[in-house]
C-alpha cells in the first residue's frame, strides 16, 4: 500500500471496518489506494495461487528443519570427537600400592 502513496495504518483500519460492516470482498486498489469492492472490481484470488503459497511455506519449513538437523548432527559429532580426545589426554589412573 505504501507503493501507491496511502497511509497504511489508516487504510488498513478502514478496510477492517468495511469487512466488519459490508462483507469480506473489499480490498485496496493498488493503483489509487482506494478501498473498493473486489467483486465489482473483478479481482479474485484463485485457489491455485493460495495452494502455491502453502506449498512454498511447507517446503521452506522442511528446508529449515533439514538444515537444523544437519547443524545439530555436526555439533553432536564434534562433541563426541572432543570427548574422545579428552579421554586420550587424561592421566592413567594410578593403582594403589599393594601391601607386602
Amino acid at each position: 500500500m505504501q507503493n501507491c502513496g496511502v497511509n497504511t495504518i489508516r487504510t488498513m483500519t478502514n478496510l477492517t471496518a468495511k469487512h466488519a460492516t459490508s462483507g469480506s470482498t473489499w480490498g485496496v486498489d493498488g493503483e489509487t489506494g482506494n478501498i473498493v469492492d473486489m467483486e465489482e472490481f473483478g479481482v479474485w484470488d484463485t485457489l491455485q495461487v493460495k495452494s502455491q503459497v502453502f506449498k512454498t511455506a511447507i517446503e521452506t519449513a522442511i528446508l529449515l528443519l533439514r538444515i537444523d538437523d544437519i547443524v545439530s548432527g555436526v555439533k553432536k559429532q564434534s562433541d563426541i570427537d572432543a570427548e574422545k580426545m579428552a579421554g586420550k589426554f587424561q592421566a592413567a589412573p594410578q593403582e594403589a600400592p599393594e601391601d607386602r
